[in-house]
């Protein structure tokens, strides 16, 4: 059996964007996760539509010539309002585009990733603090590997999903032992990927950043969640993020805040 890989999360129109900041939370939530971002061992980041401005699995569909097939149970899957079952999201995706391995590796070879801008910023400077970055996704490791050596992330540092291929490398489903291949519970997804970590690592503070509702499962056990709409807005995550950016450059900048002089 040949295991490869390619990405995917959510897709939704994009829309203005006006602000930085969310106006809804109240100021201290707001600054109790900036806290913990400042502080943070690992950052956790989500890839489509937060660190790429893209949807790679929505990419890839249009390069099969089933693009609108597979937006239409991508927005479904992803709205933010509802409950799913993710797993069962992404096959239905996967069933529409039946890649096969050579598709999946031309795609890859013309595909250049699209880094949402500031991104490659904040990356350097967490890792010149010293801080772990991860990239956690429901989507797929071979689309995602590009874009980690862009970031000069470690591909060990890469949590995200396989497909699979037969030995004539045609579709053959998934890996559903991966942990990010379903969603909704503590048990599985971007929280079960947070566990594993603090559990392996012994990290203290984990940080999870992400526009979808994925995401935003995902604290705890993340000991917070900073929502990004940078690409696009989805207002039911807007609503459940103590902290909503758009634009990385305030994450970035918010790292050199001294938090002792909030103690004066």
């Amino acid at each position: 059996m040949i295991r490869v890989a390619f990405p995917t999360s959510a897709a939704a129109i994009p829309r203005s964007i006006s602000t930085a900041v969310s106006e809804n939370i109240p100021k201290n939530q707001e600054e109790d996760v900036r806290k913990v971002w400042r502080n943070a061992d690992a950052v956790c980041f989500d890839v489509d539509s937060t660190v790429c401005q893209d949807e790679g699995i929505d990419e890839l569909a249009a390069y099969l010539g089933v693009g609108e097939a597979v937006a239409n149970v991508t927005r479904t899957a992803m709205n933010g309002n509802a409950r799913f079952r993710y797993r069962d999201a992404l096959a239905a995706r996967l069933q529409v585009m039946k890649p096969n391995n050579e598709q999946l590796e031309q795609f890859v070879n013309i595909t250049k990733p699209k880094l949402t801008i500031g991104i490659r910023e904040l990356v350097s400077r967490l890792h010149a603090r010293g801080t772990h970055v991860y990239l956690v996704s429901g989507g797929f490791r071979r689309l995602i590997l590009p874009v980690a050596e862009l970031l000069g992330i470690e591909k060990s540092r890469i949590y995200a999903n396989e497909i699979l291929f037969d030995k004539q490398g045609n579709y053959h489903g998934f890996d559903t032992s991966e942990l990010t291949s379903d969603s909704g519970s503590k048990d599985v997804g971007k929280p079960a990927v947070i566990a594993l970590l603090k559990k392996k690592f012994h990290y203290k503070t984990v940080v999870m950043v992400g526009d979808g509702a994925t995401d935003a499962e995902a604290a705890p056990p993340a000991d917070a969640f900073i929502g990004f709409g940078g690409n696009v807005i989805r207002e039911g995550v807007k609503a459940r993020a103590k902290w909503y950016v758009t634009d990385f450059d305030v994450l970035r900048k918010d790292l050199e805040h001294d938090d002792s002089s909030d103690d004066e």
